[in-house]
């Protein structure tokens, strides 16, 4: 594998592990010398874009008794191998993606060895491996067909054919409106019937997860027979699911901070690739403690698009702080709790009302709605995070999500490239949600104090996340 060009070694010396990189790549040319090195440019979900090392190739499959090249792409991410690869289809013009349990409508690939990625047990070898193998069970790409014919021999150069529409299939057995809560005790318990009095829900599934600390109401549940409501132990349960909200938490009686969340990772380790797997398309909704700590490793740890990957974060604080603006100080304006779920989170106004039809957007730091946010955020003190109240929030959350609201709300979100802030780190800002996820509004400048706690916030949750072995 040549991997000598001046561009290929501009983007490798920007690695993290450059040097277990090359050893890995060195393994994959020994194994699959048809996938080559190039270089590109990545834009992710939030469009932020960064220069990437991908793989291009073919990956042959055995089908009906003959051998088909299947095109990928495998863009390595600047923490690989520790990180897996995002693999997608390569289709030609005239082929068309055939979406199933492992591709989306966009080509791109999800398996469980992506899901599951812990290096160096897991590797690029073995994950194309398992992608041979479960193509030739499920080829993801057929020909485009001008007629009515939809039969499986009909081939186009490199697979079979199975016809899909665009749109992809619905399982007739799968509800429409389906959410697994994840964790029981009593924020479980509040955010199960708080998502059923909001409605639009077909079935939710509660699953109380034995290494969770937080326990209970599972057998209640279980006893009293709540309609729409099924009580199970297994994740699997869970499948087919829209949206998936994670309430677990394993605290443990260790003296280090670090060292409690670990606790929190580690279980987070035995449960997130599973449910990723399951829905794939689902928006999962962190509540576990500490939120934007645990969005990030849910994140991590799931393969899933960071649109898709969302916490409670400072959703409640912002409802309160809108109620108190509208009723009580006669402010007619958006507004939102932004930053870190700490004493650094910080208050910002829209430039656009309430009752606008416009996309809302923030304000820029100025002096002129300091006085009254600080008012308005003096006033919300004391009020806490019951967990009646949080259970209220999230429903209010997964309701914007399945019905498409398209509604701000302050969730934790990966914050990279937002506002100029440079870390991987998931903080709560401004996003609309949606069926799809979570789109982030555009950053404004902030004033000095809020920019500064943005700012410590960034630091102390990277030094954390850095202490933290997913």
């Amino acid at each position: 594998m040549d991997l000598s060009s001046e561009k290929i070694q501009r983007i490798l010396s920007k690695y993290k592990f450059r040097d277990v990189a090359i050893e890995e790549l060195q393994k994959i040319n020994r194994v699959y010398p048809g996938m080559k090195p190039v270089t590109g440019t990545y834009t992710f979900s939030d469009s932020t874009q960064k220069d990437l090392l991908k793989l291009i190739g073919n990956v042959p499959v055995k089908y009906d008794g003959r051998s088909y090249n299947l095109p990928v792409q495998l863009w390595l991410l600047d923490s690989f191998p520790f990180t897996p690869p995002i693999c997608l289809l390569r289709p030609t013009p005239n082929m068309v993606i055939r979406e199933g349990k492992h591709v989306d409508a966009r080509g791109r690939i999800y398996l469980p060895g992506l899901h599951n990625w812990d290096h160096p047990k897991s590797s690029v070898v073995g994950l194309l491996a398992e992608m041979i193998s479960n193509f030739e069970e499920e080829p993801p790409l057929s020909s485009k067909s001008t007629g009515d014919s939809k039969d499986p021999h009909e081939l186009l150069a490199f697979v079979s054919n199975l016809q899909v529409n665009e749109g992809g299939v619905r399982h007739h057995d799968q509800p429409l409106n389906k959410v697994s809560v994840i964790g029981g005790g009593d924020l479980g318990m509040a955010s199960v019937m708080s998502i059923l009095a909001k409605g639009r829900v077909d079935k939710l599934v509660f699953i109380d997860v034995a290494e969770s600390s937080t326990k209970g109401g599972s057998v209640d549940l279980e006893i009293f027979n709540l309609p729409k409501v099924e009580v199970s132990k297994d994740l699997s349960a869970s499948a087919g699911s829209r949206v998936v909200v994670v309430t677990a938490n394993a605290w443990s009686n260790e003296q280090s901070y670090a060292t409690v969340v670990q606790t929190n990772v580690d279980m987070y380790r035995g449960i997130i690739p599973g449910l990723a797997r399951l829905s794939p398309n689902a928006v999962l909704l962190i509540a576990s403690q500490p939120v934007d700590i645990m969005t990030h490793v849910a994140w991590r740890q799931s393969g899933l698009p960071p649109t898709r990957v969302i916490g409670a974060g400072c959703n409640l604080d912002t409802e309160r702080l809108c109620r108190i603006l509208d009723i009580n100080l006669n402010t007619h304006k958006q507004a939102w709790v932004i930053g870190e779920l700490s004493d650094n989170k910080v208050p910002v106004m829209s430039n656009i009302g309430v009752s606008s039809s416009q996309q809302p957007e923030m304000a820029s730091g100025s002096g002129s709605a300091k006085p009254l946010l600080d008012r308005a955020f003096e006033m919300m003190k004391n009020r806490g995070q019951r967990s009646w109240s949080v259970g209220l929030s999230i429903a209010d959350i997964t309701y914007s999500i399945l019905t498409d609201q398209r509604k701000t709300h302050s969730v934790s979100t990966l914050a990279q490239g937002w506002g100029g802030i440079g870390s991987e780190v998931f903080l709560s800002l401004p996003c609309i949600l949606g069926t799809s996820g979570s789109t982030r509004l555009a950053g404004a400048s902030l004033g000095q104090e809020e920019d500064s706690k943005l700012r410590d916030s960034v630091s102390s949750l990277s030094n954390l996340m850095a202490q933290l072995k997913m």
